[in-house]
């Protein structure tokens, strides 16, 4: 009898532990980033299997202006691969509007079903398939594609949204706008093919509010 109320004592000491160590790292990494609205729609890909390739339900054969987002991703430094990071992204179609199905749950109702997520491996290798975004209809921005990211021990916080050169509401005031959350997200169109590839190489931690290196 003794020996089972201390087995059960451990366990609970235990359980208690990992909870307040939970606890604590929420604490200590829940304002990373600051305030970001829809950005717990990084956790919505349920039981999906990550890897750090993904194709986004726009990006078909006869899909025009399909568009490849490739780089990589480091730590702090500038220098060292980030591995196990996931990154979010969505944006509107040729239209400028966030397309939906009607049966979306979540975040899926406004963010649309182009949407997708990978993780980084050992290489810190990310790439997106998918297709290139309209602007607004309202023409109040240029056209963008929304990104968030999840380390393995910080909060989900948002970076700058991919814009593209060349677009002609990206103007000189947008662009001093821009804060650079993970480094530059204006990137440059180049066509490969029958599609564009975007390069856009991240660094975690670049001009992000109460930053913790790991």
């Amino acid at each position: 009898m003794k020996e089972t109320i201390l087995l059960y004592l451990l366990l609970s000491t235990a359980v208690s532990c990992q909870a307040q160590d939970k606890q604590e790292i929420q604490q200590t990494s829940r304002h990373v980033g600051g305030p970001c609205e829809g950005c717990e729609a990084l956790l919505e890909y349920g039981d999906k299997q990550l890897t750090a390739t993904d194709t986004l339900p726009g990006f078909h054969p006869d899909a025009q202006d399909k568009l490849k987002l490739t780089g990589t991703v480091y730590l702090q430094d500038g220098k060292t691969l980030a591995p196990d990071v996931i990154l979010y992204i969505y944006h509107t179609d040729e239209t400028g509007i966030y397309p939906t199905k009607g049966d979306e749950k979540g975040w899926a109702r406004r963010h649309g079903y182009l949407r997708g997520w990978i993780k980084t491996g050992a290489d810190g290798r990310y790439t997106f398939y998918t297709t290139k975004p309209g602007s607004y209809p309202s023409r109040s921005e240029p056209a963008h594609i929304h990104l968030t990211v999840k380390e393995p021990d910080k909060n989900v916080y948002y970076l700058d949204d991919f814009l593209f050169e060349g677009d002609p509401l990206l103007t000189a005031r947008v662009r001093e706008a821009r804060p650079e959350r993970g480094g530059s997200g204006i990137v440059a169109l180049k066509r490969q093919g029958n599609y564009f590839v975007v390069k856009r190489d991240i660094t975690l931690g670049l001009h992000i509010p109460d930053y913790n290196p790991r």
